[in-house]
């Protein structure tokens, strides 16, 4: 490796959300350039202006900010190399287009869609598959097959054209990939000649990001595995704009798997299995339809970034949890492996149950006080830590702190069936009244008094602990749940638990 400063680029389409393969690609690079005190920057690829979606640029840039993956060059952000969006920057590519036609690299090509299509149609009715490219393009409408005069007449009358990159014969292309090794494809037997530039005056993806990979100073181009088939085009790109001794290394990236089956992770299998792909939830603007994103579902970006890291990265120890600063002192390319990783949803919750397990009592108190306000529901500071105290443990996410501790906050609406049935005896009323009579007399209300008090009346009565504790838990609670009974009438209060027991005799019966 030259001692040129690193340089990489995550360079997303506003075509939609962002994918959490997306969020990886951004990881991966963000973690090579930190490592070694490069640049990671942000460049927006969106020169198909056809497939551009209002709001996908912001959600791109909100989501690696929720992810903490902040770029050191990027739209709002500038740097030495901007614009960073291509729409900005598309005054740019036509003298590169047109440097590849004068010196032989590419051709103008006038074919319409009509005539492309006609011909893919003609090729999939003898069950063969069109290509333009080094076996077809002599005998189409470009300027390799048409006289010259006709081809500068075309150009005069304004004719639309499309400039397509001119394939060498039986080339073998080969090139080192940082995670695949010696990577090799022959010019005839897989590639066809692809358009760089469009009738529209902007370029394709091919041709952009080789002249903005250059111009940027990009050192390493890290990216997913189906840019793969691409990257003879651009390896001859480079050596067509004479730009050979400044290429960037390249290395490309596994695929994410889904959970069953064969394939990649899609958006699809998140709808149904029930998991998020996206970091943040995202509502398209055309359908209106809204898909699930990992921050609101209660991930931390912290449990998001550890598991994705481990999507095709292998630190070589034990360790499965990683900050990401860790990551950024761990991170090594040589370690991604080169076979698809397998996304397991469950691994997500395992992920996000250490960190939640590992927040300050302070934070997770905030977590639940939020939750409060956005209820509208009033309560202290000492009675929410407490609760979060005592139910953390049973906690992987936010809206768990609600749903095993709600009770604290809100007296029972419903009784579960299922424990009235069978807990829930004739007697039962009329022990709970003595019961309460039993709280009203006790003083100093906590824990360790109330067990005191209740154990006592209970060998005086000779009553079975099961047959008051089980119901007396259903009238504060609402059913079988909770930490220990007596900590949870401390919780509660003195006056709010004679309250839940009264109300529970009446309300059950």
């Amino acid at each position: 490796m030259d001692h040129k400063k690193i340089r990489v680029r995550f360079a997303p389409s506003p075509t939609g959300p962002l994918h959490m393969g997306g969020v990886r690609t951004a990881l991966f690079n963000y973690l090579f350039a930190k490592q070694q005190g490069g640049d990671f920057i942000l460049r927006i690829e969106d020169t198909d202006q056809n497939r551009y979606v209002e709001g996908a640029e912001a959600y791109i840039i909100e989501s690696l900010k929720w992810c903490g993956l902040l770029p050191d060059e990027g739209p709002g952000i500038g740097g030495a190399f901007g614009p960073y969006r291509q729409s900005e920057r598309k005054g740019l590519y036509k003298q590169y287009a047109m440097q590849l036609v004068e010196n032989g690299w590419a051709y103008y090509a006038f074919d319409t869609p009509e005539e492309i299509e006609k011909l893919r149609k003609e090729a999939e009715a003898i069950k063969e598959t069109f290509s333009y490219g080094i076996a077809t393009r002599d005998k189409l409408n470009n300027s390799l097959a048409l006289p010259k005069e006709e081809i500068g007449k075309r150009l005069e009358a304004g004719e639309d054209f499309v400039i397509r990159f001119k394939m060498p014969e039986d080339t073998d292309v080969s090139e080192e990939d940082l995670i695949r090794g010696s990577v090799t494809f022959n010019t005839t037997k897989s590639l066809d000649d692809k358009v760089l530039f469009k009738s529209d005056g902007m370029p394709t993806y091919h041709l952009a990001n080789v002249v903005d990979d250059h111009l940027m100073g990009i050192t390493h181009v890290i990216r997913g595995e189906e840019w793969l088939p691409s990257m003879p085009l651009h390896v001859l790109l480079y050596k067509a704009l004479g730009w050979e001794g400044t290429k960037p290394r390249f290395a490309h990236l596994p695929l994410i798997l889904k959970p069953v089956g064969k394939g990649k992770l899609s958006k699809r299998d998140g709808d149904k299995l029930g998991f998020p792909v996206f970091p943040l939830e995202w509502k398209d603007p055309k359908t209106g339809e809204t898909s699930k994103g990992y921050k609101e579902e209660g991930y931390f970006p912290e449990a998001f970034i550890n598991l994705l890291a481990l999507l095709g990265w292998n630190p070589g120890t034990e360790q499965e949890f990683f900050s990401l600063g860790e990551l950024t002192k761990t991170f090594e390319l040589n370690r991604v492996v080169k076979s698809g990783s397998r996304f397991d949803p469950e691994k997500a919750k395992w992920f996000n149950k250490h960190y939640f397990q590992q927040k300050t009592a302070s934070e997770l108190s905030a977590l639940l006080k939020e939750i409060l306000d956005e209820k509208a529901i009033p309560s202290n500071d000492k009675t929410i830590s407490l609760v979060v105290e005592n139910i953390k443990e049973r906690c992987e996410f936010a809206h768990d702190l609600w749903e095993q501790g709600h009770y604290f906050f809100q007296q029972p609406s419903t009784y579960d069936e299922k424990t009235v049935k069978k807990r829930w005896k004739e007697d039962t009323p009329e022990k709970l009244t003595l019961i309460n009579e039993l709280f009203s007399e006790v003083e100093g209300w906590e824990a360790g008094a109330i067990k005191e008090a209740f154990s006592a009346f209970m060998d005086e009565k000779g009553w079975g602990f099961g047959a008051i504790m089980n119901p007396l838990r259903l009238s504060l609670v609402g059913g079988n749940m909770g930490p220990d009974l007596f900590l949870i009438c401390e919780i509660l209060g003195k006056e709010e638990t004679i309250k839940r027991v009264q109300l529970g005799i009446e309300k059950i019966g």
